[in-house]
C-alpha cells in the first residue's frame, strides 16, 4: 500500500472537535500553505485560492454563518464548528479562469472545469494533511448563502468562487466507521 492510500483510508469526517490542536497553528498553517503550492493545476494557471481562518476570525466566520442562514441552521450545529482550531475556506479565481479561456480559446470550455478538479484534489490533500497531523475535519458547503459574508468579513476579491470549507480541531470522540461498497461497481480494468 502507498502512502496516500494510507492516508486516505484514515481520513475521516469528524463532527465531534474542540479546540485544542495536537499541533501548532504555524504547522497547520505550513502545511496548508505548501499543498496550496504542490497540487496541479491544469496550464499551471494557479488558479486555487485559500483563506485559513483560526481563533476570533474562525469563531467569528460560524457566528456569520449562523446569521447568514437566519436561524435556519441550528446554533448547536454550528457551534460544533466554531469550538474548533479553525476553517480552511476553498476558492478558485475565476478572472484566472478567464485568462486562460482567452489565451486558450481551443481549451476554453474545459478551464472552469480543470479549476474545479484542481480545488478538488486541494481539498482532499488538506483534509488528508490534517488528519496525518492529528486533527479532525470535515467538508463543508456552507456557500452561496455565506459568500457576501465572507467577502466582507476577509475581504475577499470579486472574482474568487468558494467552494466549500473545511472545518478543523482536535478529536473529541471518534469518527464513524466508514460504509463498506462493492467498488467493482465502479471500478473496470481494460487491456
Amino acid at each position: 500500500m502507498t502512502k496516500i492510500n494510507e492516508s486516505l483510508r484514515k481520513r475521516r469526517t469528524y463532527y465531534n472537535i474542540n479546540g485544542e490542536s495536537p499541533v501548532s497553528e504555524e504547522k497547520i498553517v505550513d502545511t496548508i500553505k505548501e499543498l496550496t503550492e504542490l497540487v496541479p493545476d491544469a496550464f499551471n494557471m494557479k488558479s486555487q485560492r485559500v483563506i485559513v481562518a483560526l481563533g476570533d476570525k474562525h469563531k467569528e466566520l460560524w457566528d456569520g454563518v449562523y446569521d447568514a442562514f437566519d436561524g435556519q441552521v441550528s446554533r448547536e450545529k454550528l457551534d460544533s464548528f466554531k469550538v474548533g482550531v479553525g476553517t480552511v475556506l476553498f476558492f478558485y479565481d475565476n478572472k484566472t479562469v478567464q485568462t486562460m479561456r482567452k489565451n486558450y480559446a481551443l481549451y476554453e470550455a474545459q478551464f472552469e472545469k480543470w479549476a474545479l478538479q484542481s480545488n478538488g484534489m486541494l481539498q482532499i490533500s488538506v483534509w488528508s494533511a490534517l488528519e496525518e497531523l492529528g486533527l479532525g475535519a470535515s467538508l463543508q458547503h456552507y456557500n452561496p448563502v455565506i459568500d457576501d459574508m465572507v467577502r466582507k468579513m476577509f475581504d475577499v476579491d470579486e472574482d474568487y468562487i468558494m467552494l466549500g470549507q473545511i472545518v478543523f480541531g482536535g478529536v473529541a470522540s471518534n469518527a464513524d466507521p466508514k460504509d463498506g461498497e462493492d467498488v467493482e461497481k465502479r471500478f473496470k480494468v481494460v487491456k
